[in-house]
């Protein structure tokens, strides 16, 4: 997609489509749409008597062929009330537009918000755009596998210059974030046959060669060798070996100390031998989320050449049911020498990030945020509408509850109170993995709580909000990608604790 900026008159733009978007109007005050009501004898003025179109959120009209128009089409889509606006009205409005048979079938399209040069909402405006439109087609075959949107090119038209190198700026970095959650949605849709340990391991790989830092994975031999027991735990039951994968992105002082992210990568889950229903199973091929996520998030980083030293740590495995598979009430031993009952090979998320989290101490970090489908419990928290988050810092939760904000991806603080602390411990070893269906996604922060070292710390919890059920105007129905926005705000404005 070609991206750029310019300072025109709207009527002298020749592109395939002119889009506008518009705040919610009572009359007709803009000097660009009383322009085009006057050449069009009115037809702004009807679709407003009409209701048909109104500014309103989600709303959507089409002026064909506007008189004294370069552009062939003029397309009115709706951000919602003036006094309510923000940076997501204009990237849900954008994918709103995203999808219309109209712009999808332009070549060339210019963009202008009127009223607006504020660069965060441009920024999100391409955001919307580009995650409304994106579909995979890596799979299909034939006609199916073609790409019916024909846009090519986007122009940001702005009304005077004092703005355009800010807003260029701006539509960068959306076209660099966007591109970074549209990684996570690729990861997490390719099928586990596509996506092994070993293979999540090669395109870790391949994007470090290609964005430029550091990468190391280590094989089975030597996670055993660094007495990852609760991770070995997991991934006994797959002839797929396990992989613990290390990226390196060193953008700020040299020596300085880095802040690491862990995700979670459970390439596929069967639930072990606690055998999941096999219902909508297929889906649990995307429970390496987490480790998407922290892999598209070093890649952005890298990209936007963010002034902060950076860590992802991305434990990959597979957790199959076997003969030789880890069985409920085995004690296995994690890398910081705790020994944990496992109650339910379900839980296995946790028993991962357990051992990489104790292995984030290599790094002296300044501070560890990991990010998970860790619970089904979390659907009964927040639904699908939320994650929540946990920690032992608050002023890193605070930084991570105003990214939220700015992200619009939600965000929740959940305590840890001694009450789940009590509930992951163990009659027979020092922990288990499973406390049961109370409480389960803060006694699972409860559980995480033990491999930390003396750093601050912040767990998230994106299971149910890393898929969309029905589709939302900029997350189509299915995977979200969410969370590579939230964290890449977080260390944009990285400071030391």
């Amino acid at each position: 997609m070609k991206l750029q900026c310019s300072v025109e008159t709207l009527g002298e733009i020749g592109v395939d489509s002119l889009v506008l978007f518009v705040p919610v109007l009572t009359k007709i005050s803009d000097k660009n749409l009383r322009s085009l009501d006057v050449v069009t004898d009115g037809a702004v003025t009807t679709l407003l008597e009409s209701e048909e179109f109104t500014g309103k959120n989600e709303e959507i009209a089409v002026i064909l062929n506007p008189p004294e128009y370069e552009a062939a089409r003029v397309i009115l889509v709706g951000v919602g009330e003036k006094t309510k606006l923000n940076a997501d009205s204009f990237r849900r409005a954008a994918g709103v537009v995203s999808r219309s048979k109209a712009l999808q079938k332009s070549t060339s399209a210019a963009f202008h918000l009127l009223g607006s040069e504020r660069d965060d909402y441009h920024q999100a405006t391409i955001e919307g755009y580009l995650l409304g439109s994106f579909k995979q087609l890596d799979f299909k075959t034939g006609e199916a596998a073609e790409c019916k949107n024909k846009l090519e090119s986007i122009t940001f038209v702005l009304a005077g210059r004092k703005s355009l190198k800010k807003i260029e700026k701006a539509v960068e970095r959306g076209n660099v974030v966007a591109e970074g959650q549209l990684l996570v949605r690729r990861l997490v849709n390719t099928p586990s046959n596509f996506l092994t340990p070993t293979m999540l391991a090669d395109q870790a790989k391949s994007l470090s060669r290609k964005y430029k830092f550091k990468y190391r994975a280590l094989d089975e031999a030597a996670i055993e060798k660094e007495k990852m027991g609760a991770l070995l735990s997991v991934s006994k039951g797959s002839q797929e070996p396990p992989r613990f994968i290390v990226l390196e992105y060193n953008g700020g002082r040299i020596g300085g100390k880095p802040v690491v992210l862990v995700g979670k990568g459970v390439c596929f889950d069967s639930g072990g031998i606690s055998l999941k229903p096999g219902l909508n199973m297929h889906e649990m091929k995307g429970d390496m989320a987490g480790s998407a996520v922290v892999l598209a998030a070093i890649v952005t980083a890298a990209r936007l050449k963010l002034p902060i030293n950076l860590v992802s740590l991305m434990p990959a495995v597979e957790n199959l049911p076997s003969g030789v598979a880890t069985k409920p009430g085995d004690v296995v031993t994690s890398r910081k020498g705790l020994t944990v009952e496992v109650i339910n090979t379900d839980a296995e998320g946790r028993m991962i990030l357990a051992d990489a989290l104790d292995y984030a101490n290599k790094f002296k970090p300044q501070a560890v945020i990991d990010i998970a489908t860790l619970t089904g419990a979390s659907l009964y928290v927040l639904g699908y509408s939320g994650a929540p988050i946990m920690g032992n810092n608050e002023p890193l939760l605070k930084r991570i509850l105003a990214a939220s904000e700015k992200t619009a991806e939600r965000t929740w603080q959940l305590p840890i109170w001694d009450d789940f602390r009590n509930q992951m411990k163990s009659s027979v070893a020092d922990l288990h993995n499973s406390g049961g269906r109370t409480a389960g996604t803060a006694a699972a922060g409860a559980f995480l709580e033990n491999f930390i070292g003396d750093w601050p710390w912040a767990h998230i919890d994106i299971a149910y909000v890393d898929v969309e059920p029905s589709g939302k105007p900029y997350l189509p129905k299915g995977t979200t990608g969410i969370g590579l926005r939230l964290l890449v705000d977080v260390l944009s404005n990285w400071k030391r604790l």
